[in-house]
């Protein structure tokens, strides 16, 4: 099983926002520039995430996507299933099976779905939050937030 690009992308980008702007709303352009990710992948990327409920945008100059659900109740595994699909091992339903022994099959069938349950179950042992704490503990820089201030 290989993660695809758009899988490693995407757990990128929802850190990048939990990180660097704490859910807030950040812009394509900004998550691009930090994560070496091309713009054009980010928004498809996002349109999979808003999808899925994990993400939802803000328009105007301070707009751009943010967390639609705190950091610690999003998974890796949540991220991956929103962009690539579940994790599947086995033959999809419907797909002609290899002829002989469909006692065999049945078997191999049972244990590699089971594989799949354990790869999801992995994938789901990290949230979001775990990959924020391991960048502080590792000395990744947050970008400061910008506060304005207003004077008359």
């Amino acid at each position: 099983m290989k993660l695809s690009n758009k899988g490693r992308y995407g757990v990128r980008a929802v850190f990048d926002i939990a990180f660097h702007n704490r859910g807030g709303a950040t812009q394509i352009k900004e998550i691009s520039e930090r994560q070496g990710i091309p713009p054009r992948f980010l928004e498809q990327i996002f349109q999979d995430l808003k999808r899925a409920g994990l993400v939802s945008s803000k328009r105007g100059p301070k707009g751009g996507y943010q967390l639609a659900k705190e950091a610690e109740d999003i998974r890796v595994g949540d991220v991956v299933r929103a962009v690539e699909g579940p994790v599947v091992l086995t033959t999809p339903p419907g797909t002609k099976k290899v002829t002989g022994d469909p006692r065999s099959q049945e078997i191999t069938e049972v244990a590699f779905a089971e594989l799949a349950a354990q790869v999801e179950a992995c994938f789901d042992a990290i949230t979001i939050y775990d990959l924020c704490e391991r960048g502080e503990e590792g000395g990744l820089h947050r970008t400061p937030l910008l506060r304005y201030v207003y004077s008359i």
